[in-house]
Formats: structure tokens, C-alpha cells, sequence
């Protein structure tokens, strides 16, 4: 395979906003070459997992997400698009979206929210392929597959789930942008495997719901350093030993940092135990790409399931080996990706086999994901509602203890708005924020 030759990532990218994207086009879209983009669209598949949540049937969260990709990484919403619907279990009185439970308000409003990411996505995909918008959100179907997604033993009748994936007209210019529902809920691991087995590229980008990019994505010379280590590093060489091997391993999977995986190079997670500081010592390094751009990457002892580039190949072989690997409603990282990081605490040829590693810029210290609490995200209305009322709080609680520290000194009370130095007082009693 000739290695593809991209040009420069654009780097000036404004902020994306926190609630619904902007329908305006991108200024970084057009500072991507077309002719990357073509080889990345060539390559890589962008599968975006979403179920119920609380801000439904508002694209809100969703929204963030591919506001960001707009502002950040713009040639990913020129390459194909699966959009996982999983669903819910049952219907109870207090809401567990981890353990599939919902509420009659989230059951009552899922199948309009699906309707409406439905929209939101083809619309800008639509728009960046250049249709109008009535054309875009009124793309027909191109054909339709019905498939089952098999779990656990296969003795036992009960261990599938059937699904429909409704693939959406293409066209030279505008990729494919399909659907997959399934009838009963799958979980995230099983969501991404039935992705997986639906995508074409070599690469995928696999998108929770409530992760948005925080900075630019240099998602060109990262496809180009994957497929140069592929090409320089079979899948057979893999188990081979540190020894003899310095300064050469399989990149075959790169997670995006989030705020707990900051510096991560020299955090207890990489120097805990021996072999992970000889591996890290070892092998962080910036790569070459084809174009001349320099890739920092550090290794990454854990599977994480937020937002990450990955050889779809190596995905079905490492995490999906067999219908055993994962059951329903279980999320990658919980299982598999606790007993890669125990393989790999104890050999360094076990983290070649995973070939796990991070992106690390700025020596560890740029932020690249930020959370935004999809089991709790009710929608930037009722956000902001909240953040006013945290804020309004404070203040008070503010005031009270400036007139009692002023009674006590006998001295006469100053307005209360006096009290509280700035807008950021509020932020350190705020329960969200986190990027976790």
C-alpha cells in the first residue's frame, strides 16, 4: 500500500458552542484540503453511539458533539457516519441509564429524539457536501438490512438481539450515512461491534454521545503514522519482546486525553509498576507522518471506550475474538479494558498485542475531551437554569456571611453583591464542569 500523503491540519479553529452547532459553515472546513479529505474519508468511518438521556428529545448533547467536530477536526464529517440507537430496557420509577432503566418521560420521548439527531446529522453532513438543507434532511433511503447481534452462549435462545440498518442515499460527494436500531437494548460494546461489522473503511472513530473535542485533531497525520506502523509492523511481530525492538511497536488504537489523563506519561498510571515505565520510557516518541507534521504519542496501559481512533480490523480481533467476549449492556473498558491493563502490567509484549497508545500533546498537558455528563445533561436550557440558580445561592450564602462577620465587628453592612468578587466564586460549589 503507498502511504497517503496529507497537507497541513488546519490550527486557528473557533470554540465550539455548548448547545445546539451552528448551521453556519465552518471557517476550518475550508482550510482542509479537499484532497485530504477525499484519502481520510477513504479510510475512516465515524461510528457515534447514543441511547436515552435525560435532555431527549432536544439534540443538545449530540449537537456539542458534532459542533466540535465542525470546529476541530472538520474532515469528519466528510468520511461515513453509523449512528447507533440503542434503546432501553425497561421503564421504572427513577432513572439508571447505566442498568438500561428510563422513566416514562425518556421512553416517552426517544422516538423523537431519534427523529431529530436523524436531522441534525444529515443536515451537516448534507451541508458539508454542499446540498441545500431541504435537500439534506430529505435524503431517501437507499436500502435496508436487518441483522442480529449474538451474545454469550449460543445454546441459549435468548442470546441475540435483532437490529434494522437503514442506510441512507449516497453520492460521490456526500457519504454514507446509515442507522442501526436495534429491537432490544445492546450496550455500548455490542452497539460498536454491530458498527464495526457495518463499516468499510480501515479506521474507524468511535464517538460517545457526551465527549466533544476541546482542541484541534491532527486526524491526517495520525491515519498516516497507523498505516506506516502497520505496514512496518505486521500483526505477527507484535508479541515480540521489548528486547531488540526499541523504538518499534504496533500503533494500532489512539485514545484522545481527557482531563484524568493529563501527563499521563509520568501519572501513577504509567509508573506504578516497572514494566510500564520501561515501556514508556521506551517507546513515547513523536512520529513522523508522510507530510512532515510530528505526532506525539505516549503508551496507554487501558482500553478506555471514550473518543478514539482505531483499526477496525484489530478492534474485532482483540475485543470481539468470539460472542463470548462481551454481554449485553456491558460497556469495553469496564471489562475489557481492566484485563488488558492486568495482561499488560506484567509483560510488555502484552501492551504490543493491544497496541494502545495516547495522544499526547504538549507533553501531556493539552486537553483534547471534555465531558458533558450525558446521564445528567437536561439540555443547555435547563443547564443554564441550574448554573443561575447555583450561582444565585452562593451569592446569598455569600451575603449572609459578610452581615455576620459584620455584626460580629459591629461595623455596617456593604451590599451584598460586594461580597462576591467574581462570577468564578460560584464554579468551585457547581457539581458539573468535570470533564470525567
Amino acid at each position: 500500500m503507498a502511504e497517503a500523503v496529507f497537507g497541513d491540519t488546519p490550527s486557528d479553529h473557533a470554540q465550539p458552542s455548548a448547545s445546539t452547532p451552528s448551521l453556519q459553515p465552518s471557517p476550518a472546513a475550508s482550510l482542509q484540503p479537499r484532497a485530504d479529505m477525499d484519502i481520510i474519508s477513504s479510510l475512516l468511518t465515524v461510528i457515534l453511539t447514543t441511547s436515552p438521556t435525560p435532555s431527549a428529545p432536544s439534540t443538545d448533547l449530540v449537537g456539542s458533539v458534532l459542533s466540535s467536530f465542525e470546529a476541530h477536526c472538520p474532515a469528519l464529517v466528510a468520511c461515513s457516519i453509523i449512528v447507533v440507537f440503542d434503546t432501553y430496557d425497561r421503564i421504572g420509577p427513577q432513572l439508571r441509564l447505566k442498568k438500561g432503566t428510563v422513566t416514562a418521560v425518556e421512553a416517552a420521548h426517544y422516538d423523537t429524539y431519534k427523529a431529530n439527531v436523524r436531522q441534525l446529522v444529515q443536515e451537516i453532513w448534507g451541508r458539508h457536501a454542499g446540498l441545500p438543507r431541504e435537500e439534506a434532511v430529505s435524503l431517501g433511503v437507499d436500502h435496508v438490512e436487518e441483522g442480529s447481534a449474538e451474545f454469550g452462549s449460543p445454546f441459549l435462545r435468548d442470546n441475540s438481539v435483532k437490529f434494522k440498518t437503514t442506510h441512507l442515499r449516497s453520492s460521490a460527494k456526500l457519504p454514507r450515512i446509515s442507522f442501526i436500531e436495534p429491537e432490544a437494548r445492546l450496550g455500548f460494546g455490542l452497539g460498536v461491534r454491530t458498527a464495526l461489522r457495518a463499516a468499510t473503511t480501515p479506521y474507524v472513530w468511535v464517538q460517545q454521545h457526551d465527549w466533544s473535542l476541546a482542541t484541534d485533531i491532527p486526524i491526517a497525520p495520525m491515519l498516516d503514522v497507523m498505516q506506516a506502523s502497520r505496514m512496518g509492523v505486521p500483526d505477527a511481530e507484535a508479541d515480540a519482546s521489548l528486547s531488540g525492538q526499541e523504538g518499534t511497536a504496533p500503533i494500532r488504537y489512539i485514545c484522545l486525553p481527557s482531563v484524568r489523563m493529563l501527563r499521563y506519561a509520568t501519572s501513577a498510571h504509567a509508573t506504578e509498576f516497572p514494566v510500564l515505565r520501561t515501556i514508556t520510557s521506551t517507546f513515547k516518541q513523536s512520529f513522523a507522518a508522510s507530510s512532515g507534521d510530528s505526532l506525539p504519542l505516549t503508551p496507554l496501559f487501558f482500553w478506555h471506550d471514550k473518543t478514539h481512533i482505531v483499526s477496525r480490523e484489530h478492534y474485532l480481533k482483540s475485543i470481539f475474538p468470539s460472542r463470548l467476549a462481551l454481554s449485553r449492556g456491558d460497556f469495553i473498558e469496564d471489562h475489557i479494558g481492566q484485563r488488558a491493563r492486568s495482561q499488560m502490567k506484567e509483560d510488555a509484549a502484552a501492551w504490543k498485542r493491544w497496541a494502545t497508545w495516547q495522544y499526547y500533546p504538549d507533553e501531556g498537558n493539552e486537553l483534547c475531551l471534555r465531558h458533558l455528563q450525558g446521564r445528567t445533561w437536561r439540555g443547555e436550557e435547563q443547564e443554564q437554569a441550574m448554573r443561575d440558580q447555583y450561582m444565585e445561592r452562593n451569592r446569598a450564602e455569600a451575603a449572609a456571611a459578610a452581615e455576620a462577620e459584620a455584626a460580629n465587628r459591629q461595623e455596617p453592612v456593604h451590599a451584598a453583591n460586594e461580597a462576591v468578587s467574581t462570577d468564578q466564586d460560584w464554579v468551585i460549589d457547581m457539581p458539573f464542569g468535570s470533564d470525567e
